[in-house]
């Protein structure tokens, strides 16, 4: 079996899972707490505040409250994304107005969003699939023009950037995700970039459970009560013992992954055409993603379907990504489409994930590539690319 997806390991976790334990250090906010947080806030360059949280949805959740939403207000996202995008909003009463998608990178579609702007909106919430940057520039002169605030999901974006500046570090918020299904992880983490430097006291506050620990903790005041609503958003110190081990190994993680993404694409980039699928755009010169993901488009969703089936025939485990929130059942109820949906339905249907982990092999993906060939052309009839590889 080739899974899809096998978390990543560096061998050193446990040295610091040991000496959190010797330290006494288990909950959240303390020795390893502070090392990632101070190695995020230096790797990512961000002149903010770096928080861990006990996951990105907390992260998003965090970002919500920040906002001081009112039921009624408007968030702007894209449909094609994951859950926590819109539920962090829809908690605090928001409505979710959702534009469609770019068809090259997946994201949203940055043209579509001073159109859905109305009297009741309050952000826009972009998220950068699988690493690969919105066009920030635009969004933000949008933003600015419109006094929103902009929230970037970058859940997948450990290690990718855009025209310098690290994923994350470019709206008022950030939010990334240490999942196991992440290339840096910890289990079960997050982390929220606070760029707005009017939230940073806020921040800190409603990270731990609505009280001014945080600044009691540097000696700023001699005790700490409760000041405000919150929850209990902190990652548990062994969580961050974890996580610091991994993430003195990301850029490593990163070049490997890199490393194995551009051999899919040349391995499957010569047949394409003849096939009758379709690959990811290549990144431009000044989006620099991490190969969190690597997918093609099949022509249609039965093709989709037929291409899994036969994969998992062959000991391959793939898989299609997010059904548009647009339309599920509790998206009709509190969302609403601006616009047409021209690509995010269509390109849901038709995207294809294939396996992509630190320790998959060259020898691996020959037979996940060889495995699609002949796949698709037991459906087609149309052998000739078996004489090519």
């Amino acid at each position: 079996m080739i899974p899809f997806h096998e978390p990543y390991i560096n061998g050193s976790e446990t040295n610091y899972l040991t000496d959190a334990v010797r330290r006494q250090s288990f909950s959240g906010a303390g020795h390893y707490t502070q090392a990632c947080e101070s190695f995020l806030t230096n790797f990512t360059k961000s002149s903010g505040e770096v928080l861990l949280t006990s996951s990105c949805t907390h992260a998003l959740e965090m970002s919500a409250l920040l906002l001081d939403l009112q039921p009624g207000d408007e968030i702007i996202m894209p449909s094609f994304t994951f859950v926590s995008s819109a539920n962090a909003f829809v908690l605090r009463g928001a409505k979710i107005v959702f534009v469609d998608i770019r068809p090259d990178t997946m994201n949203i579609d940055e043209q579509l969003i001073e159109g859905a702007i109305t009297a009741r909106t309050k952000a826009i919430l972009v998220m950068h699939y699988g690493g690969v940057a919105c066009e920030m520039d635009t969004i933000m002169s949008i933003a600015t023009k419109h006094q929103l605030k902009v929230i970037e999901d970058a859940a997948q974006c450990m290690d990718a950037w855009y025209k310098g500046k690290h994923l994350g570090t470019i709206g008022d918020f950030g939010t990334i995700s240490f999942h196991a299904s992440k290339n840096i992880h910890c289990g079960e983490g997050g982390a929220l970039l606070v760029n707005n430097q009017a939230f940073y006291e806020r921040a800190e506050i409603l990270r731990e459970k609505g009280t001014n620990r945080k600044a009691f903790l540097r000696g700023d005041i001699d005790k700490y009560s409760w000041v405000d609503i919150g929850s209990s958003y902190l990652m548990s110190d062994l969580s961050a013992a974890f996580l610091l081990s991994q993430l003195e190994t990301v850029t490593l993680v990163t070049q490997k992954r890199k490393a194995l993404w551009n051999y899919y694409y040349k391995k499957l980039g010569a047949h394409k055409s003849t096939e009758g699928f379709h690959l990811p755009a290549p990144s431009e010169k000044d989006l620099h993603h991490n190969a969190h993901i690597f997918y093609i488009h099949t022509n249609d969703l039965d093709q989709r379907i037929r291409l899994i089936k036969k994969l998992k025939e062959k000991n391959i485990q793939a898989y299609f990504h997010y059904i548009p929130l647009h339309s599920s059942a509790y998206g009709k109820k509190h969302s609403r489409f601006h616009g047409e949906d021209k690509f995010t339905t269509s390109k849901s249907n038709s995207l294809l994930r294939l396996p992509l982990f630190y320790s998959l092999s060259k020898i691996q993906i020959d037979t996940i590539v060889e495995a699609i060939y002949t796949s698709l052309a037991s459906n087609t009839a149309n052998t000739t690319f078996l004489k090519k590889v």
